[in-house]
Parts: C-alpha cells; sequence; structure tokens
C-alpha cells in the first residue's frame, strides 16, 4: 500500500516546489520513492498473472518515472512533479504504445490503460481497426461494468472534422474521430494506503485488458 508519508512528502512538495527545499528532505523523497517502487513490485507480480503481454523481467524501478519535470520548453518552470507516475508497457512494444499507467499525487491519483494520443501512423492503423471491427471495440467499451468504472469512452480528444478517409455518415464516425482511446479510473488517496491497494488496482486493469488487447491487434 501507499504510505501516508508518501501523500505527505508530495503535499509539501507542492508547496514548496523548489530544489533548495527538495535538497534539504532529499531523504523524505527517498523514502516516498522507495515506498512507490516497492508498491510497483508487488503490483507486478499481479499484473503478470492478469495480462501476459507484460515482461516478466520488467523491473519496479524502471517503472517509476522520474520526478523530475522537463522544463525547457514549458512556461511552468518548477521543477518537480507534484506526483509519482508508474508505467507498466506490454511486452515486445515500445513505449508509446499501450500501457497501464498509475499516478499518484494528493487528490489527483489514478489509473489509466490503452493508448494516449498515438502517433499517426498507429491513429491510422487504429481507426482502420475501428473500422473494421467496431463491434469488438463497442462491445468493450459498452459493457455496463466498464461503464462504471471508466465513464463514456467516447468523451475524450476528438477531432471536430471527420477523419481523412472515412465519411460524416459513417456509424462509427464518433469512434473514429477520437485522438485517445484510453480507460481512466480515479482513486480518493486512502483507497491506495489500503492494504488491498494492490489488488484492486490488478482488478480494475483487468477490465482495462481487453481494450488493450484490441489496440495492440491493430499496430500488429
Amino acid at each position: 500500500m501507499i504510505q501516508r508519508h508518501t501523500y505527505d512528502f508530495l503535499r509539501e512538495l507542492i508547496e514548496n516546489n523548489n530544489r533548495e527545499w527538495f535538497q534539504a528532505n532529499k531523504e523524505h523523497y527517498e523514502a516516498a520513492r522507495e515506498n512507490v517502487v516497492e508498491f510497483t513490485a508487488s503490483l507486478l507480480k499481479l499484473m503478470h498473472k492478469i495480462d501476459p503481454g507484460i515482461d516478466d523481467a520488467l523491473d519496479a524501478k524502471k517503472c517509476v518515472m522520474r520526478i523530475y519535470r522537463d522544463i525547457r520548453f514549458s512556461k511552468d518552470k518548477t521543477p518537480y512533479k507534484n506526483n509519482f507516475g508508474i508505467s507498466i508497457p506490454t511486452k515486445g512494444l515500445k513505449l508509446g504504445r499501450t500501457e497501464y499507467y498509475l499516478q499518484i499525487g494528493p487528490g489527483n491519483s489514478f489509473i489509466a490503460g490503452g493508448y494516449w494520443m498515438p502517433e499517426a501512423a498507429h491513429l491510422k492503423a487504429i481507426r482502420q481497426e475501428i473500422d473494421y471491427n467496431a463491434r469488438e471495440l463497442k462491445n468493450i467499451i459498452d459493457d455496463a461494468a466498464f461503464k462504471k468504472l471508466f465513464g463514456e469512452f467516447r468523451e475524450q480528444e476528438a477531432l471536430k472534422t471527420v477523419p481523412k478517409d472515412y465519411s460524416a455518415d459513417n456509424e462509427n464516425i464518433g469512434l473514429l474521430k477520437l485522438k485517445s482511446f484510453v480507460a481512466f479510473h480515479r482513486f480518493k488517496d486512502d483507497e491506495l494506503m489500503k492494504k488491498n491497494a494492490a489488488e484492486t488496482i490488478a482488478d480494475i486493469c483487468s477490465k482495462i485488458l481487453p481494450l488493450n488487447v484490441f489496440l495492440n491487434n491493430a499496430l500488429t
């Protein structure tokens, strides 16, 4: 589970997002990160059983993303993220394709899966798969249990115009307009501080798995 001190560190970081404070509290950061790494290792053990596409050799430490922000092209010059991000990619696929992503942050914790903002070639392939096999995707995203966990799948980033090579009267034009294909579920802070938090997340990921499989099939 995520320890209270991890959330406490992140709350203090939000109030003191500068290098001087971070260096003075480096031990608190290291303790929080170690907690997240240990939690990730526990989660990976469960995820391997759920999704055979996750590499058995995946290192929990490498799944936990850097807390340092890339500020080179950003107007926001705060040097640190106010959360811990955990990326769990699928076996044989490079980063930037389907994955499971867990974010841990005060008042902003969530699990997500699917493919966020695919590159042009992947987006074209996914749209083609939807055009050929929309029934399979709709069976996944319109399932009552899926909607209860993740809401309406169609209500995410989408084109305002009709995508190239498709017509406005296509019965699946709403899905074809999508620019991201993500299932997203929020957590309250105390949910991740429960002993069964990893099991809860893994169970939710099992509901995301069919979406990831559909998207991965489009990219093979």
